[in-house]
């Protein structure tokens, strides 16, 4: 294993955005101030890298930065003061890193690889990875064969007869935190204590009405155990299995359609900070025996999306991705609640309820977009010690293999693989949170907000139509309900009106 013994860092980040995020409409300097006692070389040769909260390990596949580029801090302990990221970039010297490869990113295979010629510190941004990522993502939406690196998938796509540097080039004195911190995320192991803290409900055999009383309606998480024995994934969905019989058929990829075989190809090689994830919303009318080997476990039978058949927005998804994969802080669509099973492999929850945003997200003022660190790993480095003298502590909880998550509509949750997984996750709306979801799809800035279906706009009123000729009374019955909840919550009792002073003038005293 590689390892940085004498890598002292201590980090300070707020945002760092990357480049052609769609996410992000807040524009933040990115600040990372390393304070660096003994200068780090990207080809020592130790075993961990030492932070202010403690040790850092690296992946064991993990390689020395391909281009040797230092964390800034280090060019003040350096014999020589010349950084040759400045001298090479002339008058663009100027520009922050981050903005320099937003400029470069508008740039195609072939002017990036010119580019890359004219000096040190321009090989060195032509040749970072997300530029190449984007690229092939852009180009290939059939489908790629990954082949190492993303320049060289690019390369073997659009000019397979060009033959390219098996290795980089390595460029001394070159100092950027943006670059290394990117480096630093892509190789970096979960620390023990970021896994360690498990604080979620447990429970096993509970009955539907349990479930409803102490969760559902209360909208609590909870982590359900033994609900999947009975699956048959549970003992078929290997990687054999999946890649046989699922064939040629093509899942989404973030942007772009993969088989699994040539998606597990990718999932072996890649090392990065934001490895694709499969996520595929139409896997059971692709693949129709997938549908088979799984069943909805019965705290979650009732599903009133389900009134509109085939025209209900997306509500469910097979997920597969390595080590490092998973999605960040986000709050599911349409105010719906969620269940997520884990087939294979374990995850990483972490949770924060409606009313508590997490730190290092920002979301806009209409929650059309979320603003936050660009991969998981860079929110635990720099933001997940805060949680720990926060009054209202996140729920945190690994689901292993055979294990089943209730997510409340409304709760941020931030989700990582910790091994190679597979998972199934459905959204679903119940009667404990059809107000809510009518509500949401009925705002007046619906059409930006409202996923998984073409028609935002009139999604309510088909909703609403639908249930009312389905469940008749069943809305206005939910309104009034909650119309007494409200009074109740707001009428004082006997004993808050006696013995609260500002009341009246009487009063217990004791």
């Amino acid at each position: 294993m590689l390892s940085y013994r004498n890598l002292l860092l201590k980090t300070k980040i707020t945002k760092r955005k990357h480049s052609r995020t769609k996410h992000s409409s807040i524009t933040k300097k990115p600040k990372f101030t390393p304070k660096i006692q003994q200068p780090f070389s990207a080809t020592d040769e130790d075993e961990e890298l030492e932070g202010e909260d403690g040790n850092f390990s690296l992946k064991s596949s993990g390689p020395s930065h391909s281009h040797g580029v230092q964390p800034l801090g280090n060019l003040y302990l350096s014999i020589s003061s010349i950084n040759s990221r400045n001298t090479g970039l002339g008058n663009l010297q100027t520009l922050t890193d981050e903005l320099v490869l937003e400029i470069l990113g508008l740039l195609g295979g072939t002017h990036l690889g010119i580019l890359s010629t004219v000096s040190k510190s321009f090989y060195v941004f032509c040749n970072h990875e997300p530029l190449w990522r984007n690229l092939v993502l852009e180009t290939c939406k059939g489908g790629f064969l990954f082949n190492g690196s993303w320049k060289k998938t690019y390369v073997g796509a659009n000019k397979p007869s060009f033959d390219i540097f098996s290795s980089g080039i390595k460029v001394k004195d070159f100092y950027s935190d943006y670059l290394f911190q990117s480096w630093l995320c892509a190789n970096l192991e979960m620390k023990p204590e970021w896994i360690e803290r498990d604080n979620i409900v447990r429970k096993k055999g509970i009955s539907v009405e349990e479930f409803v009383l102490n969760f559902e309606e209360p909208n609590k998480p909870v982590l359900l155990e033994g609900c999947l024995k009975n699956w048959p994934a549970i003992k078929k969905w290997d990687r054999e299995y999946l890649t046989e019989i699922c064939g040629d058929v093509r899942f989404s990829v973030g942007p772009v359609e993969m088989n699994l075989e040539d998606y597990y190809k990718y999932s072996d090689q890649v090392n990065e900070e934001r490895p694709l994830y499969l996520f595929d919303p139409k896997f059971v009318e692709k693949v129709p025996n997938l549908g088979m080997d799984y069943e909805v476990p019965k705290y979650f039978n009732e599903d009133l999306f389900s009134v509109l058949g085939n025209e209900r927005p997306d509500y469910r998804w097979i997920i597969i991705g390595p080590s490092g994969s998973g999605s960040s802080f986000h709050i599911d669509p349409n105010s719906t609640s969620a269940w997520n099973a884990v087939i294979r492999g374990s995850k990483k929850w972490v949770l924060f309820p409606p009313d508590v945003v997490p730190p290092g997200v920002y979301p806009s003022p209409d929650g059309a977009e979320v603003a936050c660190p660009v991969s998981i790993i860079e929110w635990f480095m720099n933001f997940y010690n805060a949680t720990k003298s926060w009054k209202k502590r996140p729920i945190e909880c690994i689901c292993k293999a055979g294990e089943v998550i209730f997510v409340p509509n409304g709760w941020w949750h931030l989700v990582i693989n910790l091994e190679d997984s597979v998972a199934i996750t459905q959204n679903f709306v119940s009667r404990r949170n059809l107000l809510n979801v009518l509500d949401f799809l009925k705002r007046p800035n619906a059409c930006t907000l409202v996923s998984g279906t073409r028609d935002r706009v009139s999604l309510h009123d088909r909703f609403k139509n639908a249930i009312e000729a389905t469940l008749p009374g069943a809305i206005d019955e939910l309104n009034l309900k909650a119309e007494e909840k409200r009074s109740q919550e707001k009428k004082h009792s006997f004993w808050e009106s006696v013995t609260d002073s500002k009341v009246g003038a009487f009063k217990f005293s004791f």
